[in-house]
């Protein structure tokens, strides 16, 4: 699903990540962990294709990263990724049907369908009887299934999650990973990016960062 070679990120002369190689295969579950600083966020952003590393080379879903113009770059992002971050970007005072059927607004489907994609979404994450409610009506935890909703709405093969129970209390954030390992269950490649030790111990493979380079990824 993802193979990196030798990338690097600078910002300007500054390292943000350095010499990086990873394979991460076809229906896996793992942690990406490290301190805050470590490179996480960057590892992140270049391998959901959301910047582009100053060397070395990333395939995703069999592409070639570096060989994509910007439109062919969102292209594959939209088809191939779901994001689910820490702050749950949910539009306040919208029922949360709309919020997850927006998930695929720019993608020319009719509203109908759009509708129908996310009333199964929501089945998927046990939420199918909290259509209706806007997002201040939801716990955090429920907030954040709606999240994960709206980024399995188009199918993608991988499921990227950042600091996803960051802001949940223990029990919640307990949920939203058997979640998580529910949709690794059903063939979903997933990926935690995650400070909690706890979190990452828990997973078949760790990726551990430190000063912005992989120094352990060992598989357990």
């Amino acid at each position: 699903m993802v193979r990196m070679a030798g990338v690097s990120k600078r910002y300007g002369t500054v390292p943000a990540l350095l010499d990086a190689d990873l394979v991460i295969e076809r229906g896996e579950l793992l942690a990406i962990v490290g301190p805050s600083g470590s490179g996480k966020s960057t590892l992140l952003n270049i391998m959901g294709t959301l910047d582009r590393p100053t060397a070395g080379s990333l395939h995703l879903d069999g592409y070639d990263v570096g060989s994509l113009g910007d439109r062919e770059l969102s292209a594959l992002r939209a088809r191939t990724i779901g994001f689910v971050f820490q702050q749950f970007h949910l539009a306040p005072g919208v029922p949360v049907m709309e919020n997850v059927a927006d998930g695929l607004l720019y993608r020319g489907i009719p509203r109908g369908r759009r509708r129908e994609a996310a009333s199964r979404a929501l089945h998927l994450v046990g939420l199918g009887h909290r259509m209706t409610h806007r997002p201040h009506q939801l716990s955090g935890g429920e907030q954040q299934r709606v999240a994960i909703a709206r980024a399995v709405l188009g199918d993608p093969p991988l499921l990227m999650a950042d600091e996803p129970t960051g802001n949940l209390d223990s029990h919640a954030g307990a949920v939203v990973m058997d979640l998580l390992r529910s949709l690794h269950e059903a063939g979903t490649t997933v990926v935690v990016i995650t400070h909690d030790r706890d979190i990452a111990a828990s997973l078949p493979r760790e990726i551990r960062l430190k000063d912005g380079r992989i120094v352990s990824g060992a598989r357990r």
